[in-house]
C-alpha cells in the first residue's frame, strides 16, 4: 500500500507498506546533486554528504556509529548527479531509533572546522583512488568529454583543486540555496506505518524553511562529438564510446533499456559473445545505460591488450552496425524482456530497490508506478523501435570516444566510429 502527504513547507512524506517484510528501508533525499553546482562549486554536494556523518549537537560522529551498531542498522549515504541521498535500514521495531539518528544528521550537524579539514583529506583521497582504478577512471574522463562545459559532465567527487578550497561558508551556503523543502523527499518501504511516519516527521521538517535561494534552473546539456585520448603506462587500453539517448522522462527509455540489453547488458549479448567468448579480445566488456530528467547516455566500455584495441573497435563497429540494419528476431528481443522483466521483479523483493524506486517516480513523474505497468510498457516495445533508437543514437560522426592507456590516436585506425 502506497502512501503520500506533503507538508505545509512542501516537504513530501511517502511510504510502501510491506506487511510481510520485517525490516524498513528509509531514505532522507535531496533533488540536488553535482549538476546543480557550479564550476568552482564542483564536488560541493559530495563533500556535504560526508559531513553529515561526522556529528551534531547532540551526538558526536562515534555516537552515531555506536547507536547505529546498537540496533543493527545498516546506514549510508550516496551523491549523484540530480540526487543526493541519506539512507538506512533496520528492524521495524527500531524505525523510531533510526529516524531519530538520520533526522538529527541531516538538521542538525554543525560542520566543525577540524572535522571538514579532515574529511577533507579523506576526499582527495577517494579522487586519488578513482585517478588510480583506470576502469573508474574511464568513465568520469568519458563522460567530461561527451557533456563537455556542462556540470553534468564533472565528477561528483569534484577536483583536487574545487575541494581543497572549500571552506565552511560554502558548504553552509550550498545547503541554505540547495536543501530547501520543495527539494527534500523523506521516503520508507517495508513494514512501515504512514501515518505513524508523518507524525514522527512533521514536527522536525515541517518548521524547515526555504532559504533565501531556491537553487537554480537546470539547463539541459548537449552532446559533445569528440574523441580524446589519454596516454597512460598501463597494462591496459581502456575503451569507452557512446551516443545521446533517451531521458527518463522520455517513452523510449523502455526501448532503450532493451537496446542496452541486448547490445551487451548481459552473458548472453552481442559484444560479450562477440568480444570475450568467440574472439577472446577482452576479458571485461559491457554496454551501460545513463539516464537523467532530460538526457541519457547509451555507452560501450571495454578493456583489452594493446594489440586489441582496433580488433575490439572492428567488433563493436559491426555489432551496432547489425542493430541498426535490423538483424534482430522477435526470439532476441522476447529474451531480452524476459531478462528484464526478471529483474525488475527481482529486485522489488528487496525493501531498499522498493524505498529508491518510490522515490524516483516521485522526482520524475509525481505518482506511484506499479510494477505492472513498466512491466506492460516493456512488453509493447517492437523490433522497429529498438532499431530506429539504434539508429538515432549511433549515427555517423555523431559518437564520442576516449581511451585511457598505452595507446596514441595515430594507432587507431580511421572511421571507427562511423556506425
Amino acid at each position: 500500500m502506497y502512501h503520500k502527504t506533503v507538508l505545509k513547507n512542501g516537504v513530501r512524506i511517502i511510504s510502501e507498506r510491506l506487511d510481510y517484510l520485517r525490516s524498513i528501508s528509509f531514505g532522507i533525499w535531496v533533488n540536488t546533486g553535482s549538476r546543480d553546482e557550479k564550476k568552482l562549486e564542483s564536488g560541493l554536494s559530495h563533500f556535504i554528504e560526508h559531513m553529515l556523518f561526522k556529528g551534531t549537537g547532540k551526538r558526536s560522529s562515534h555516537d552515531i556509529a555506536r547507536q547505529l551498531d546498537a540496533i543493527g542498522g545498516q546506514f549510508n549515504a550516496f551523491t549523484g548527479k540530480e540526487q543526493t541521498c541519506y539512507h538506512a535500514r533496520a528492524l521495524d521495531k527500531h524505525f523510531t531509533a533510526l529516524s531519530d539518528i538520520l533526522s538529527d544528521i541531516f538538521l542538525n550537524s554543525t560542520f566543525d572546522p577540524d572535522d571538514i579539514e579532515r574529511e577533507r583529506q579523506v576526499i582527495l583521497q577517494e579522487i586519488s583512488m578513482v585517478e588510480d582504478t583506470p576502469d573508474d577512471n574511464i568513465h568520469i574522463l568519458f563522460n567530461h568529454l561527451f557533456w563537455k562545459n556542462h556540470p553534468i559532465g564533472m565528477s561528483v567527487l569534484g577536483t583536487d583543486e574545487t575541494v581543497s578550497a572549500f571552506k565552511r561558508d560554502d558548504l553552509i551556503e550550498y545547503i541554505n540555496s540547495h536543501y530547501i523543502p520543495e527539494n527534500i523527499l523523506i521516503a520508507a518501504a517495508g513494514n512501515v506505518d504512514h501515518q505513524s511516519m508523518v507524525s514522527f516527521f512533521k514536527p522536525l521538517f515541517e518548521p524547515v524553511s526555504g532559504g533565501e535561494n531556491p537553487g537554480r534552473n537546470r539547463v539541459m546539456p548537449n552532446q559533445n562529438a569528440d574523441i580524446s585520448i589519454h596516454f597512460k603506462d598501463l597494462e591496459q587500453v581502456h575503451l569507452c564510446l557512446g551516443g545521446e539517448a533517451p531521458s527518463q522522462m522520455n517513452d523510449d527509455r523502455f526501448a532503450c533499456a532493451l537496446l542496452n540489453t541486448i547490445l551487451g547488458g548481459n552473458m548472453s549479448s552481442r559484444l560479450f559473445q562477440e568480444i570475450r567468448e568467440k574472439r577472446g579480445l577482452a576479458y571485461s566488456v559491457y554496454s551501460f545505460l545513463s539516464s537523467y530528467i532530460d538526457t541519457g547516455l547509451l555507452g560501450v566500455y571495454a578493456a583489452t591488450d594493446q594489440a586489441n584495441v582496433n580488433p575490439v573497435l572492428e567488433t563493436i563497429q559491426t555489432e551496432i552496425r547489425k542493430l541498426k540494419r535490423g538483424e534482430l528476431s522477435e526470439s532476441d528481443l522476447t529474451a531480452a524482456k524476459d531478462n528484464l522483466i526478471g529483474e525488475i521483479y527481482l529486485a522489488s523483493e528487496s525493501a531498499d530497490n522498493r524505498m529508491m524506486r518510490i522515490t524516483k517516480n516521485e522526482f520524475n513523474f509525481q505518482r506511484y508506478i506499479t510494477y505492472e505497468e513498466t512491466v506492460s510498457k516493456l512488453e509493447k516495445v517492437s523490433i522497429d523501435q529498438v532499431t530506429g533508437l539504434a539508429n538515432n543514437i549511433f549515427y555517423d560522426g555523431g559518437g564520442s570516444f576516449v581511451a585511457l592507456g598505452p595507446v596514441k590516436e595515430d594507432a587507431l585506425e580511421k572511421d571507427f566510429l562511423r556506425f
